[in-house]
């Protein structure tokens, strides 16, 4: 009789977490598909260069600035009824895109449309997080989650060149409003509802404008790279008044009786090491996908459709990893083991597409890249996901998924905006030297890919140092009990503080 009671209760969980999923993939899609319609958009709109760019920026500026403090509000507010908001907001946001016939009414639409995706998305790992506790369980439910992170931006790409070039640019937005009504609904009824903490154990509005306000500037400036360059005024401006916005939130933070943002959740490691990690990670990661789509459509001439199949190798192997054996691997060698493995593949990868001839072959220079980039990814952010999210406690859960997003938008957007300047500047100095526009221009990326294999190795260094398992001298305290070949976590890095200490 008990397991007639459980079988539903089962069965609505994970329907559950496939909804959350779908949520996040509608949403990570639609960057990459918009960046491969850009340039139809620009045509039919009469856009300029820099006007088009907001397109990108508008969104980035709102989603990347408003995830940490969403989350919060998730904590504060009850997660499932941010979630709601936000895919409420996306949806519609996305139908005043299709609907846009001028430049402003598109841009107000992106912007609009970043906020709810914000919304949604920084409370969504929280919940599956909540949801699946059971160590096997979340890190299956984690696999899940990884799959569509990883796998969705390369996905945008092939959905956004097909739809842009068959039916046109507005079909890229009109697609969200069906699936976004069906997920709403899925949402309501299978989602369990959650109590928030209420207003009175976190309301910070001052540092909630800190928060926001200097996270926007951080994107906006990043942003400001690729069109101004690193060292000119407005980028350097921009960072630095970020940069005391948002030195002023941590100060604030350290005072206030309700914080934001508790202080006291970076005594774990693993919540700080694994954010610091996924930084060099994605930043990496995120740089492959931008500059490869750039050299096969600019070196090797590829159409945009042509360039999304060249791709899908990637999702195809991540899918693989991260849905069928990330969960055992993690669960025989432990998070660290499997990270760092991931992260070589990664590197390796990079490394190889640092020597792509201006000729390349597809099969012999680019797809080695491609298998390996999947596996990395299917392997190390399952992984790396699951080491931040075990610093947070149930309370935290949905700030501790809003810091993980954030790391994430901000690492990728950081990643691209220096990667692609590096390969400018390498590119035109190249040309200075009586190269040809098409060997200046691959041996920019090559410069670039460097780099970012690079910063991957770098990412090794930090996980290997920070996320290793404490020793048994060193716990103090008895060790809380773990999965087999998971980082043992000692009591004191677990224990739930007041909400009122910082």
């Amino acid at each position: 009789m008990a397991a007639d009671t459980a079988a539903p209760t089962e069965r609505k969980r994970r329907l559950a977490l496939y909804t959350l999923c779908a949520g996040t993939l509608i949403i990570i899609l639609d960057g990459s598909v918009v960046t491969v319609a850009l340039p139809t958009i620009g045509r039919e709109l009469d856009f300029t260069r820099s006007n088009l760019a907001w397109l990108v920026n508008a969104y980035m500026i709102a989603f990347g600035g408003l995830l940490l403090l969403s989350g919060r509000l998730g904590d504060l507010l009850g997660r499932k009824r941010m979630f709601l908001a936000g895919i409420t907001l996306f949806t519609a946001a996305s139908l005043l895109c299709g609907l846009a016939g001028s430049q402003e009414l598109l841009i107000c639409g992106r912007f609009v449309q970043g906020v709810g995706g914000a919304m949604a998305s920084a409370v969504t790992l929280g919940m599956i997080v909540t949801m699946f506790q059971e160590p096997r369980e979340q890190a299956t439910s984690i696999g899940i989650f990884s799959f569509v992170a990883a796998a969705g931006g390369s996905v945008g790409v092939i959905a956004g060149g097909v739809l842009t070039e068959a039916v046109g640019w507005n079909s890229i937005f009109f697609i969200n409003v069906p699936i976004g009504v069906v997920i709403l609904v899925a949402a309501v009824r299978l989602i369990e509802p959650d109590q928030g903490l209420g207003f009175g154990t976190g309301a910070d509005l001052v540092g909630a404008f800190l928060v926001t306000s200097g996270l926007m500037l951080v994107v906006y400036a990043i942003n400001k790279i690729e069109s101004d360059g690193l060292g000119s005024a407005g980028t350097l401006g921009y960072g630095a008044l970020a940069l005391v916005l948002l030195t002023g939130f941590v100060l604030r933070q350290a005072k206030a009786g309700t914080p934001l943002l508790p202080l006291r959740m970076f005594r774990s490691r693993y919540l700080s090491g694994s954010n610091g990690v996924m930084f060099l990670f994605v930043a990496g990661l995120f740089g492959f996908q931008f500059l490869l789509a750039l050299y096969l459509q600019s070196v090797a001439g590829y159409s945009s459709v042509k360039t999304g199949m060249a791709y899908l190798p990637g999702p195809v192997v991540i899918a693989v990893i991260s849905l069928g054996c990330s969960a055992k691997l993690i669960s025989r060698f432990g998070p660290r083991a499997v990270l760092l493995s991931g992260m070589v593949f990664t590197a390796v990868a990079l490394a190889l597409l640092g020597r792509v001839p201006v000729d390349a072959s597809y099969a012999v220079d680019i797809l080695p890249s491609v298998l390996l980039l999947g596996a990395g990814a299917g392997l190390a952010l399952p992984a790396l996901i699951g080491l931040a999210m075990s610093g947070a406690t149930p309370a935290d859960s949905g700030l501790a998924s809003g810091l993980v997003n954030t790391t994430q938008q901000i690492g990728g957007a950081l990643g691209v905006a220096i990667l692609a300047a590096l390969a400018a500047y390498r590119a035109d100095t190249l040309l200075g030297e009586g190269k040809t526009p098409a060997e200046a221009t691959t041996g920019g990326y090559h410069v670039s890919f460097a780099v970012a294999a690079g910063l991957e190795v770098l990412g090794i260094l930090l996980a290997a140092v920070v996320l290793r398992s404490p020793k048994a001298s060193d716990a103090g305290v008895s060790a809380v009990a773990a999965p087999a070949g998971a980082p043992v976590m000692n009591a004191e890095e677990l224990t739930v503080p007041s909400p009122n200490e910082n």
